[in-house]
Protein backbone atom coordinates (compact mmCIF):
# COMPACT_ATOMS: atom_id res chain seq x y z
CA UNK A 1 0.00 0.00 0.00
CA UNK A 2 1.07 3.56 -0.62
CA UNK A 3 1.41 5.91 2.32
CA UNK A 4 -1.78 7.74 1.40
CA UNK A 5 -3.70 4.45 1.12
CA UNK A 6 -2.36 3.42 4.51
CA UNK A 7 -3.61 6.69 5.95
CA UNK A 8 -7.09 6.21 4.47
CA UNK A 9 -7.26 2.67 5.86
CA UNK A 10 -6.14 4.01 9.23
CA UNK A 11 -8.90 6.62 9.22
CA UNK A 12 -11.43 3.93 8.39
CA UNK A 13 -10.22 1.72 11.23
CA UNK A 14 -10.33 4.71 13.57
CA UNK A 15 -14.02 5.25 12.90
CA UNK A 16 -14.65 1.53 13.33
CA UNK A 17 -13.04 1.65 16.79
CA UNK A 18 -15.03 4.77 17.69
CA UNK A 19 -18.24 3.05 16.54
CA UNK A 20 -17.31 0.17 18.87
CA UNK A 21 -17.19 2.72 21.72
CA UNK A 22 -13.43 2.65 22.28
CA UNK A 23 -12.41 5.90 24.04
CA UNK A 24 -11.13 8.33 21.44
CA UNK A 25 -7.77 8.82 23.18
CA UNK A 26 -6.93 5.12 22.96
CA UNK A 27 -8.32 4.77 19.44
CA UNK A 28 -6.18 7.67 18.21
CA UNK A 29 -3.07 6.39 19.96
CA UNK A 30 -3.51 2.80 18.77
CA UNK A 31 -4.15 3.67 15.11
CA UNK A 32 -1.42 6.32 15.15
CA UNK A 33 1.18 3.95 16.58
CA UNK A 34 0.24 1.02 14.31
CA UNK A 35 0.12 3.17 11.18
CA UNK A 36 3.36 5.00 11.88
CA UNK A 37 5.11 1.72 12.69
CA UNK A 38 3.83 0.19 9.44
CA UNK A 39 5.26 3.03 7.35
CA UNK A 40 8.41 4.01 9.26
CA UNK A 41 9.19 0.76 11.04
CA UNK A 42 8.55 -0.58 14.51
CA UNK A 43 11.64 1.04 16.14
CA UNK A 44 10.46 4.48 14.95
CA UNK A 45 6.94 3.77 16.21
CA UNK A 46 8.24 2.66 19.60
CA UNK A 47 10.40 5.77 19.76
CA UNK A 48 7.36 8.02 19.35
CA UNK A 49 5.36 5.94 21.81
CA UNK A 50 8.15 6.28 24.37
CA UNK A 51 8.79 10.00 23.98
CA UNK A 52 5.53 11.71 23.02
CA UNK A 53 3.42 11.09 26.15
CA UNK A 54 5.97 13.06 28.16
CA UNK A 55 6.98 15.57 25.49
CA UNK A 56 3.35 16.36 24.71
CA UNK A 57 2.15 17.02 28.24
CA UNK A 58 5.26 18.47 29.91
CA UNK A 59 4.70 21.88 28.34
CA UNK A 60 3.89 25.18 29.99
CA UNK A 61 1.26 25.96 27.35
CA UNK A 62 -0.98 23.08 28.43
CA UNK A 63 -1.14 24.26 32.03
CA UNK A 64 -3.63 26.90 30.91
CA UNK A 65 -6.17 24.14 30.19
CA UNK A 66 -5.92 22.71 33.70
CA UNK A 67 -6.21 26.13 35.32
CA UNK A 68 -9.29 27.22 33.40
CA UNK A 69 -10.92 23.85 34.10
CA UNK A 70 -10.20 24.37 37.81
CA UNK A 71 -11.66 27.88 37.69
CA UNK A 72 -14.84 26.53 36.11
CA UNK A 73 -15.14 23.84 38.77
CA UNK A 74 -14.84 26.37 41.61
CA UNK A 75 -17.32 28.74 39.94
CA UNK A 76 -19.88 25.95 39.64
CA UNK A 77 -20.02 25.68 43.45
CA UNK A 78 -20.28 29.37 44.38
CA UNK A 79 -23.96 30.13 43.74
CA UNK A 80 -23.11 32.54 40.93
CA UNK A 81 -25.59 30.82 38.63
CA UNK A 82 -28.52 31.60 40.94
CA UNK A 83 -27.48 35.26 41.12
CA UNK A 84 -27.26 35.52 37.34
CA UNK A 85 -30.65 33.87 36.88
CA UNK A 86 -32.41 36.10 39.42
CA UNK A 87 -31.01 39.26 37.83
CA UNK A 88 -31.98 38.16 34.31
CA UNK A 89 -35.42 37.18 35.62
CA UNK A 90 -36.05 40.68 36.97
CA UNK A 91 -34.98 42.37 33.73
CA UNK A 92 -36.72 40.08 31.24
CA UNK A 93 -39.39 38.13 33.11
CA UNK A 94 -42.29 40.46 32.18
CA UNK A 95 -41.79 40.01 28.42
CA UNK A 96 -43.41 37.26 26.32
CA UNK A 97 -41.06 34.32 26.79
CA UNK A 98 -39.23 36.41 29.37
CA UNK A 99 -38.43 33.57 31.77
CA UNK A 100 -36.97 31.55 28.90
CA UNK A 101 -34.98 34.59 27.73
CA UNK A 102 -33.76 35.04 31.29
CA UNK A 103 -32.47 31.47 31.15
CA UNK A 104 -30.47 32.31 28.01
CA UNK A 105 -29.15 35.48 29.66
CA UNK A 106 -28.13 33.59 32.78
CA UNK A 107 -26.40 30.95 30.66
CA UNK A 108 -24.43 33.66 28.87
CA UNK A 109 -23.42 35.30 32.14
CA UNK A 110 -22.43 32.04 33.80
CA UNK A 111 -20.58 30.95 30.65
CA UNK A 112 -18.42 34.05 30.97
CA UNK A 113 -16.82 32.67 34.12
CA UNK A 114 -17.25 28.90 33.91
CA UNK A 115 -15.92 28.25 30.38
CA UNK A 116 -17.84 24.98 30.17
CA UNK A 117 -21.17 24.11 28.56
CA UNK A 118 -21.59 21.00 30.67
CA UNK A 119 -21.02 22.96 33.88
CA UNK A 120 -23.47 25.64 32.72
CA UNK A 121 -26.21 23.11 32.00
CA UNK A 122 -25.63 21.10 35.17
CA UNK A 123 -25.58 24.21 37.39
CA UNK A 124 -28.49 26.15 35.88
CA UNK A 125 -30.74 23.15 35.21
CA UNK A 126 -32.03 22.68 38.77
CA UNK A 127 -32.47 26.48 39.08
CA UNK A 128 -34.23 27.40 35.83
CA UNK A 129 -36.33 24.40 34.78
CA UNK A 130 -38.61 24.43 37.85
CA UNK A 131 -39.21 28.14 37.24
CA UNK A 132 -40.00 27.54 33.56
CA UNK A 133 -42.47 24.82 34.54
CA UNK A 134 -44.08 27.12 37.10
CA UNK A 135 -44.90 29.58 34.32
CA UNK A 136 -46.42 26.76 32.21
CA UNK A 137 -43.72 26.34 29.56
CA UNK A 138 -44.06 22.90 27.99
CA UNK A 139 -41.31 20.44 28.86
CA UNK A 140 -39.79 20.19 25.36
CA UNK A 141 -39.51 23.95 24.89
CA UNK A 142 -38.18 24.58 28.41
CA UNK A 143 -35.55 21.86 28.28
CA UNK A 144 -34.58 22.87 24.73
CA UNK A 145 -33.98 26.43 25.91
CA UNK A 146 -31.72 25.27 28.73
CA UNK A 147 -29.77 22.70 26.69
CA UNK A 148 -29.19 25.20 23.88
CA UNK A 149 -28.38 28.12 26.17
CA UNK A 150 -25.81 26.02 27.99
CA UNK A 151 -23.84 25.61 24.75
CA UNK A 152 -22.82 29.26 25.10
CA UNK A 153 -20.34 28.03 27.70
CA UNK A 154 -17.79 27.06 25.07
CA UNK A 155 -18.13 30.20 22.94
CA UNK A 156 -18.23 33.16 25.31
CA UNK A 157 -14.72 33.57 26.77
CA UNK A 158 -12.95 32.42 28.76
CA UNK A 159 -13.71 29.07 27.13
CA UNK A 160 -11.88 25.79 27.70
CA UNK A 161 -12.61 24.71 24.12
CA UNK A 162 -11.13 27.92 22.70
CA UNK A 163 -8.05 27.32 24.86
CA UNK A 164 -7.83 23.76 23.57
CA UNK A 165 -8.17 24.85 19.95
CA UNK A 166 -5.48 27.49 20.50
CA UNK A 167 -3.07 24.88 21.87
CA UNK A 168 -3.76 22.32 19.11
CA UNK A 169 -3.73 24.87 16.26
CA UNK A 170 -0.89 26.91 17.81
CA UNK A 171 -2.94 30.12 17.74
CA UNK A 172 -3.12 33.04 20.16
CA UNK A 173 -5.51 32.25 23.01
CA UNK A 174 -5.95 35.96 23.66
CA UNK A 175 -7.09 36.56 20.08
CA UNK A 176 -9.43 33.58 20.23
CA UNK A 177 -11.03 34.93 23.41
CA UNK A 178 -11.59 38.29 21.78
CA UNK A 179 -12.94 36.66 18.64
CA UNK A 180 -15.53 34.70 20.63
CA UNK A 181 -17.31 37.74 22.08
CA UNK A 182 -19.46 38.94 19.17
CA UNK A 183 -20.37 35.46 17.82
CA UNK A 184 -21.28 34.31 21.34
CA UNK A 185 -23.53 37.28 22.03
CA UNK A 186 -24.93 37.13 18.49
CA UNK A 187 -26.00 33.53 19.10
CA UNK A 188 -27.49 34.41 22.51
CA UNK A 189 -29.36 37.32 20.90
CA UNK A 190 -30.77 35.13 18.13
CA UNK A 191 -31.92 32.60 20.72
CA UNK A 192 -33.74 35.36 22.60
CA UNK A 193 -35.33 36.77 19.44
CA UNK A 194 -36.66 33.34 18.51
CA UNK A 195 -38.05 32.80 22.02
CA UNK A 196 -39.77 36.21 22.00
CA UNK A 197 -41.28 35.72 18.55
CA UNK A 198 -42.44 32.20 19.35
CA UNK A 199 -44.08 33.16 22.63
CA UNK A 200 -45.50 36.39 21.18
CA UNK A 201 -47.16 34.99 18.06
CA UNK A 202 -47.60 31.22 18.48
CA UNK A 203 -51.13 30.57 19.86
CA UNK A 204 -49.88 27.40 21.54
CA UNK A 205 -47.22 29.33 23.46
CA UNK A 206 -49.30 31.88 25.34
CA UNK A 207 -47.23 31.67 28.49
CA UNK A 208 -47.82 33.50 31.74
CA UNK A 209 -45.33 36.29 32.40
CA UNK A 210 -43.80 37.51 35.63
CA UNK A 211 -44.86 40.84 37.12
CA UNK A 212 -42.93 43.86 35.83
CA UNK A 213 -40.23 44.87 38.28
CA UNK A 214 -39.48 48.49 39.06
CA UNK A 215 -36.35 49.99 37.55
CA UNK A 216 -34.88 50.33 41.03
CA UNK A 217 -35.42 46.62 41.71
CA UNK A 218 -33.69 45.76 38.44
CA UNK A 219 -30.67 47.86 39.35
CA UNK A 220 -30.51 46.30 42.80
CA UNK A 221 -30.52 42.83 41.21
CA UNK A 222 -27.33 43.70 39.35
CA UNK A 223 -25.55 44.05 42.69
CA UNK A 224 -25.95 40.30 43.15
CA UNK A 225 -23.92 39.65 40.00
CA UNK A 226 -20.86 41.65 41.00
CA UNK A 227 -18.90 38.44 41.57
CA UNK A 228 -19.39 37.31 37.98
CA UNK A 229 -18.33 40.64 36.55
CA UNK A 230 -15.38 41.02 38.90
CA UNK A 231 -14.00 37.58 38.09
CA UNK A 232 -14.59 38.11 34.38
CA UNK A 233 -12.90 41.52 34.22
CA UNK A 234 -9.95 40.42 36.34
CA UNK A 235 -9.26 37.46 34.06
CA UNK A 236 -9.96 39.10 30.71
CA UNK A 237 -8.71 42.55 31.67
CA UNK A 238 -5.44 41.15 32.93
CA UNK A 239 -4.83 39.29 29.67
CA UNK A 240 -5.50 42.22 27.35
CA UNK A 241 -3.79 44.83 29.48
CA UNK A 242 -0.65 42.71 29.41
CA UNK A 243 -0.53 42.35 33.20
CA UNK A 244 -0.42 38.57 32.92
CA UNK A 245 -0.45 35.81 30.34
CA UNK A 246 -3.48 33.56 29.63
CA UNK A 247 -1.88 30.82 31.73
CA UNK A 248 -1.35 33.19 34.65
CA UNK A 249 -4.91 34.45 34.11
CA UNK A 250 -6.18 30.89 34.54
CA UNK A 251 -4.33 30.59 37.85
CA UNK A 252 -5.54 33.97 39.10
CA UNK A 253 -9.09 33.16 37.98
CA UNK A 254 -9.02 29.80 39.76
CA UNK A 255 -7.67 31.39 42.94
CA UNK A 256 -10.27 34.19 42.74
CA UNK A 257 -13.08 31.68 42.28
CA UNK A 258 -11.82 29.70 45.29
CA UNK A 259 -11.72 32.82 47.47
CA UNK A 260 -15.18 33.77 46.27
CA UNK A 261 -16.52 30.28 47.05
CA UNK A 262 -15.10 30.41 50.59
CA UNK A 263 -16.25 34.00 51.23
CA UNK A 264 -19.86 33.30 50.20
CA UNK A 265 -20.01 30.29 52.55
CA UNK A 266 -22.22 28.44 50.08
CA UNK A 267 -19.61 25.80 49.34
CA UNK A 268 -18.91 22.97 51.75
CA UNK A 269 -15.61 21.19 52.15
CA UNK A 270 -17.08 18.35 50.10
CA UNK A 271 -17.89 20.80 47.27
CA UNK A 272 -14.32 22.04 47.17
CA UNK A 273 -12.94 18.49 47.21
CA UNK A 274 -15.32 17.57 44.39
CA UNK A 275 -14.11 20.62 42.46
CA UNK A 276 -10.51 19.43 42.74
CA UNK A 277 -11.50 15.90 41.81
CA UNK A 278 -13.53 17.11 38.83
CA UNK A 279 -10.74 19.31 37.54
CA UNK A 280 -8.16 16.51 37.83
CA UNK A 281 -10.50 14.07 36.09
CA UNK A 282 -11.32 16.48 33.25
CA UNK A 283 -7.73 17.59 32.76
CA UNK A 284 -6.47 13.99 32.72
CA UNK A 285 -9.09 13.14 30.11
CA UNK A 286 -8.08 16.07 27.91
CA UNK A 287 -4.36 15.37 28.19
CA UNK A 288 -4.88 11.69 27.39
CA UNK A 289 -6.80 12.70 24.26
CA UNK A 290 -4.01 15.12 23.38
CA UNK A 291 -1.36 12.40 23.74
CA UNK A 292 -3.31 10.03 21.50
CA UNK A 293 -3.94 12.79 19.00
CA UNK A 294 -0.26 13.75 18.85
CA UNK A 295 0.70 10.17 18.01
CA UNK A 296 -2.07 10.07 15.41
CA UNK A 297 -0.85 13.38 13.96
CA UNK A 298 2.60 11.85 13.36
CA UNK A 299 0.89 9.08 11.42
CA UNK A 300 -1.19 11.55 9.38
CA UNK A 301 1.88 13.68 8.64
CA UNK A 302 3.94 10.76 7.34
CA UNK A 303 1.08 9.65 5.07
CA UNK A 304 0.90 13.10 3.50
CA UNK A 305 -2.90 13.24 3.80
CA UNK A 306 -3.11 16.78 5.30
CA UNK A 307 -0.87 18.33 2.65
CA UNK A 308 -2.41 16.27 -0.15
CA UNK A 309 -5.90 17.25 1.02
CA UNK A 310 -4.97 20.91 0.93
CA UNK A 311 -3.47 20.59 -2.55
CA UNK A 312 -6.47 18.60 -3.79
CA UNK A 313 -9.01 21.09 -2.48
CA UNK A 314 -7.12 24.05 -3.89
CA UNK A 315 -6.72 22.21 -7.20
CA UNK A 316 -10.48 21.73 -7.50
CA UNK A 317 -10.84 25.43 -8.08
CA UNK A 318 -13.88 25.62 -5.82
CA UNK A 319 -14.68 28.98 -4.24
CA UNK A 320 -13.47 29.29 -0.69
CA UNK A 321 -17.00 29.49 0.70
CA UNK A 322 -17.87 26.18 -1.00
CA UNK A 323 -14.89 24.50 0.70
CA UNK A 324 -15.96 25.98 4.03
CA UNK A 325 -19.51 24.72 3.62
CA UNK A 326 -18.19 21.21 2.92
CA UNK A 327 -16.00 21.38 6.04
CA UNK A 328 -18.92 22.62 8.15
CA UNK A 329 -21.10 19.75 6.90
CA UNK A 330 -18.37 17.28 7.86
CA UNK A 331 -18.23 18.80 11.35
CA UNK A 332 -22.02 18.56 11.73
CA UNK A 333 -21.87 14.85 10.90
CA UNK A 334 -18.92 14.28 13.26
CA UNK A 335 -20.80 16.10 16.01
CA UNK A 336 -23.34 13.28 16.04
CA UNK A 337 -20.67 10.84 17.22
CA UNK A 338 -17.73 12.73 18.77
CA UNK A 339 -17.35 15.23 21.59
CA UNK A 340 -15.91 18.70 21.01
CA UNK A 341 -12.37 17.83 22.03
CA UNK A 342 -12.36 14.73 19.84
CA UNK A 343 -13.52 16.68 16.80
CA UNK A 344 -10.84 19.33 17.25
CA UNK A 345 -8.07 16.80 17.78
CA UNK A 346 -9.13 14.65 14.84
CA UNK A 347 -9.79 17.35 12.25
CA UNK A 348 -7.54 20.33 12.88
CA UNK A 349 -4.34 18.62 11.60
CA UNK A 350 -6.22 17.80 8.37
CA UNK A 351 -8.36 20.90 7.80
CA UNK A 352 -6.15 23.71 9.11
CA UNK A 353 -3.51 23.44 6.34
CA UNK A 354 -6.33 23.66 3.79
CA UNK A 355 -7.80 26.72 5.49
CA UNK A 356 -4.44 28.49 5.60
CA UNK A 357 -3.70 27.58 1.97
CA UNK A 358 -7.02 29.14 0.95
CA UNK A 359 -6.01 32.33 2.76
CA UNK A 360 -8.52 32.17 5.62
CA UNK A 361 -7.81 33.44 9.11
CA UNK A 362 -7.21 30.49 11.51
CA UNK A 363 -8.67 32.56 14.36
CA UNK A 364 -11.94 32.98 12.43
CA UNK A 365 -11.87 29.27 11.53
CA UNK A 366 -11.48 28.42 15.21
CA UNK A 367 -14.69 30.29 16.02
CA UNK A 368 -16.50 28.41 13.23
CA UNK A 369 -15.19 25.10 14.60
CA UNK A 370 -16.24 25.90 18.16
CA UNK A 371 -19.69 27.01 17.00
CA UNK A 372 -20.24 23.73 15.16
CA UNK A 373 -18.92 21.88 18.20
CA UNK A 374 -21.67 23.63 20.16
CA UNK A 375 -24.17 22.06 17.79
CA UNK A 376 -22.71 18.65 18.52
CA UNK A 377 -23.48 19.15 22.22
CA UNK A 378 -27.23 19.01 21.48
CA UNK A 379 -27.25 16.78 18.38
CA UNK A 380 -28.42 13.17 18.70
CA UNK A 381 -27.31 10.53 19.40
CA UNK A 382 -24.39 11.84 21.53
CA UNK A 383 -25.60 15.30 22.65
CA UNK A 384 -23.69 15.54 25.94
CA UNK A 385 -25.62 18.60 27.12
CA UNK A 386 -28.88 16.73 26.67
CA UNK A 387 -27.70 13.84 28.83
CA UNK A 388 -26.36 16.20 31.50
CA UNK A 389 -29.68 18.03 31.79
CA UNK A 390 -31.65 14.79 31.79
CA UNK A 391 -29.42 13.67 34.65
CA UNK A 392 -29.83 16.73 36.87
CA UNK A 393 -33.54 17.41 36.27
CA UNK A 394 -36.17 14.84 37.15
CA UNK A 395 -39.17 14.10 34.96
CA UNK A 396 -37.72 15.16 31.58
CA UNK A 397 -36.86 12.42 29.09
CA UNK A 398 -33.93 12.54 26.70
CA UNK A 399 -36.27 12.33 23.69
CA UNK A 400 -38.21 15.35 24.98
CA UNK A 401 -35.04 17.42 25.26
CA UNK A 402 -33.86 16.41 21.78
CA UNK A 403 -37.24 17.45 20.40
CA UNK A 404 -36.95 20.81 22.14
CA UNK A 405 -33.51 21.68 20.76
CA UNK A 406 -34.43 21.29 17.06
CA UNK A 407 -35.35 24.99 16.48
CA UNK A 408 -32.17 26.09 18.23
CA UNK A 409 -30.06 23.86 15.98
CA UNK A 410 -31.45 25.73 12.99
CA UNK A 411 -30.56 29.02 14.67
CA UNK A 412 -27.00 27.77 15.13
CA UNK A 413 -26.83 26.87 11.43
CA UNK A 414 -28.00 30.39 10.58
CA UNK A 415 -25.27 31.80 12.85
CA UNK A 416 -22.63 29.70 11.06
CA UNK A 417 -23.85 31.01 7.69
CA UNK A 418 -23.72 34.59 9.00
CA UNK A 419 -20.12 34.08 10.15
CA UNK A 420 -19.20 32.57 6.78
CA UNK A 421 -20.71 35.56 5.00
CA UNK A 422 -19.36 38.19 7.42
CA UNK A 423 -16.07 36.94 8.93
CA UNK A 424 -15.39 40.38 10.43
CA UNK A 425 -17.89 39.53 13.17
CA UNK A 426 -15.23 37.24 14.61
CA UNK A 427 -12.07 39.09 13.59
CA UNK A 428 -12.82 42.78 14.11
CA UNK A 429 -12.29 42.86 17.90
CA UNK A 430 -8.96 40.94 17.85
CA UNK A 431 -7.81 43.17 14.99
CA UNK A 432 -8.73 46.37 16.84
CA UNK A 433 -7.14 45.34 20.14
CA UNK A 434 -4.18 43.22 19.10
CA UNK A 435 -3.59 44.03 15.45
Amino acid sequence: MTDVTTGIVGLGLLFVLLALRMPIAYALGLIGFAGYSYIAGLPAGLGILGLEPYETTATYALSVVALFVLMGQFVAHTGLSEDAYRAAHKWLGHLPGGIAMATIGACAAFAAVSGSSLATGATLGPVSLPELKRYKYNAAFASGVLASGATLGIMIPPSVILVFYGVVAEQSIGKLFLAGFLPGFLLAGLFMIYIYMRCRFDPEMKIAVAPRETFAARLISLKETWGIFLLFFVVMGGIYSGVFTPTEAGGIGAFGALIFAIARRKSTRADLINSLYGSVKTTAMLLTIYIGATIFTYFMAITGIPSNTAEFVVGLGLPGYAVMIIIVLIYIVLGCFLDSFGMIILTIPIFLPTIITLGYDPIWFGIIVVLVCEMGLITPPLGLNVFVIAGVVEGVSISTIFRGVVPFLFIMIITVLVLLAFPDIATIIPRLFLG
